[in-house]
């Protein structure tokens, strides 16, 4: 895939560079969000990779800046790299299309097969968010409408994986996912609507429940 990773710490910006070269992408490097934009404009990437606080406030210019590539080139996905659980920018991702859009804490980084999986699921359009930032949304939000299975389908949803996966992670059929998403999706009263993702909309729901 052709990348563009913006981060301002050169050593993790070489580094994760390196790494992704290694796995056989097509890597460009920018330490700011203006660099962010102009190399998007110009290359139209698979991914951008952002770190959320760039200069020159270190607050959320790169937040921004991702915001904006969804919103002027919805084609190119978006990993969003934290380095704490920052719930209100994740929320405010959550809120825009889900389709190729990631979120993960800079830890995961560390866990190589898992993280370039995480692009390539990006890359083809899915939607990647690190565990320990669903489970910060949903402790916002009262949960006594579900089971303690459904919400470990909740979690699992909000992660991108599909029915077959989740029945994997948690050990039971297909068919017992599905009636759990059902069940979800009923007890949330998120009806079947155009243009919306029912799995991010339920999250949604949670955070501001």
């Amino acid at each position: 895939m052709r990348l563009i990773l913006a981060d301002d710490s050169v050593l993790l910006r070489e580094g994760l560079a390196r790494l992704l070269q290694d796995a056989g992408h097509e890597v460009t490097a920018v330490g700011d969000a203006g660099a962010l934009l102009d190399a998007v404009a110009v290359q139209q990437p698979d991914v951008a990779v952002v770190d959320v606080r760039m200069p020159p406030s270190h607050t959320d210019e790169g937040l921004r800046a991702a915001l904006e590539i969804r919103d002027r080139w919805p084609d190119v996905g978006v990993l969003v790299l934290s380095q704490y659980v920052e719930q209100t920018y994740a929320s405010t991702l959550l809120a825009g299309p889900s389709e190729g859009l990631g979120y993960l804490l800079k830890d995961r980084v560390s866990e190589v097969a898992e993280f370039l999986d995480s692009l390539e699921r990006i890359g083809s359009g899915g939607t990647v968010f690190d565990p320990d930032v669903v489970r910060r949304l949903l402790a916002r939000t009262p949960l006594s409408t579900l089971t303690a299975r459904e919400r470990a389908v909740l979690e699992h949803l909000a992660q991108g994986l599909a029915n077959t996966a989740i029945a994997e992670r948690l050990h039971v059929s297909q068919s017992t996912v599905e009636k759990h998403v059902n069940a979800v999706f009923d007890k949330l009263g998120l009806a079947r609507t155009p243009g919306y993702s029912r799995r991010v909309l339920a999250v949604l729901r949670y955070r501001d429940g």
